[in-house]
C-alpha cells in the first residue's frame, strides 16, 4: 500500500505548514506538508498539500477534515489528481481578444 497525497484547499492565510502537520498528524502518518505561495507576491495561496503515510490514513484524513472548520475556514481535503504537464492544452490559452476575426 503506497503513500496518499491530499489536496488540501481554502485555507487560512494565518495557517503555517506545522499547523497542517499537526491538524492531519490526527489521522496518521504525515509525509510532508506543503503550502503553495504565489511566485509574484511570496503570499500563501489558500491551499497545499498533505501527502500522508498510507492510503488508509490519507481516507481517514479525508473523512475527518473534508468540510470541518479548521482556523475559521471550511478546508477542503480530497485526494491530489496528478499534475498534469502545462504543454498538453495550450490551445485553449490562446483564445482570447482579437482570435475571432480582423481588427478594424
Amino acid at each position: 500500500m503506497g503513500t496518499m497525497r491530499l489536496y488540501v484547499g481554502n485555507i487560512s492565510f494565518k495557517a503555517t505548514e506545522d499547523d497542517l502537520r499537526d491538524l492531519f498528524a490526527q489521522a496518521g502518518e504525515v509525509l510532508s506538508v506543503k503550502l503553495i505561495k504565489d511566485n509574484a507576491t511570496g503570499r500563501l495561496r489558500g491551499f497545499g498539500f498533505v501527502e500522508m503515510g498510507s492510503e488508509d490514513d490519507g481516507k481517514k484524513a479525508i473523512d475527518m477534515y473534508n468540510g470541518k472548520t479548521f482556523m475559521d475556514r471550511a478546508v477542503v481535503v480530497n485526494e491530489a489528481k496528478p499534475q498534469e504537464r502545462r504543454e498538453q492544452g495550450g490551445f485553449r490559452e490562446k483564445r482570447g481578444p482579437g482570435t475571432r476575426g480582423p481588427r478594424r
